[in-house]
């Protein structure tokens, strides 16, 4: 997939600030697809292997007034552009930034019949900004609607956990992915696993819950009480070992906190703790 960077192209290296805000932001997450998969249909379950995301050599950031996490603190409008040199940036010196490209938004269609916006990330997928879903990485959605209509895009060279001023390193992106489809599989919500060798999880990578809700609170119980049901469904563990597992182990991450009014939490546990599985 050739994917445009967030703005549709509009975002250009040597833009200025002035530029910036006059771009069209009906335009914002241009993806690509939908990708319509042979013999998917509801109630199956569409693996997407994520082979590799590749940045173009550039990006950008923003603040736009009125979005991101502290809003009130920085409302006027800013645009930094980055050059992108292999696996690291040099360009806020003297900061070194590694280099580490996923997409941004990643989804099949929603099940409800409607014309929607690609802000709000739902059970679908779409735009949960999980920074885990790198090269390497492999990400399981729900199938919503006949040929589950996956689409892709909002590549981001880098972001930390939350994208808290509304971007990460937005970057055009060759994106290479593989799907596999499960027949008949329950699964209630998007469900990843990283890959090894990365530097949150080392060398083992982890199995990763992700759930978004308008509450904070409330998406971390439900990535939770998720990981538990996957502790017990996969691994055979009673739930209050699991419960009492997760608390020893178990990561609670904000993948994003600007998407509002949804919040999306990542609940993840290191491979390196449990016996490995395939999931479906």
């Amino acid at each position: 997939m050739e994917c445009q960077d967030a703005s549709g192209l509009q975002v250009r290296p040597g833009m200025s600030v002035a530029e910036y805000q006059t771009i069209n932001r009906d335009r914002i997450h241009a993806l690509t697809g939908p990708i319509f998969i042979d013999g998917a249909e509801p109630g199956d379950v569409l693996e997407v292997d994520i082979l590799e995301v590749a940045h173009r050599g550039w990006g950008w950031s923003s603040i736009i007034p009125g979005l991101g996490f502290l809003k009130e603190r920085f409302s006027k409008p800013y645009l930094f552009l980055w050059q992108l040199d292999g696996n690291e940036s040099r360009s806020m010196a003297p900061a070194v930034v590694a280099l580490r490209p996923f997409c941004g938004v990643m989804g099949v269609a929603p099940g409800e019949p409607g014309e929607f916006r690609t802000r709000p990330p739902g059970i679908f997928g779409g735009n949960m900004d999980v920074r885990d879903l790198c090269s390497g990485a492999r990400l399981y959605l729900p199938v919503l609607n006949r040929g589950a209509l996956f689409s892709a895009g909002d590549a981001h060279a880098a972001q930390g956990d939350g994208e808290i001023c509304i971007n990460g390193i937005e970057c055009p992106s060759d994106v290479t992915l593989q799907f596999h489809l499960h027949k008949r599989k329950a699964l209630a919500a998007p469900l990843a696993e990283s890959p090894a060798g990365r530097e949150r999880f080392g060398e083992t990578g982890a199995w990763i819950v992700v759930e978004s809700s308008s509450d904070a609170a409330t998406a971390a119980r439900g990535a939770t009480s998720r990981m538990i049901d996957l502790l017990v469904s996969r691994w055979d563990f009673a739930d209050v070992d699991a419960y009492v597992l997760c608390s020893a182990v178990m990561n609670l991450h904000f993948a994003q906190v600007v998407n509002e009014p949804i919040f999306t939490v990542t609940a993840s546990i290191p491979k390196g703790v449990l016996p490995e599985r395939r999931l479906f």
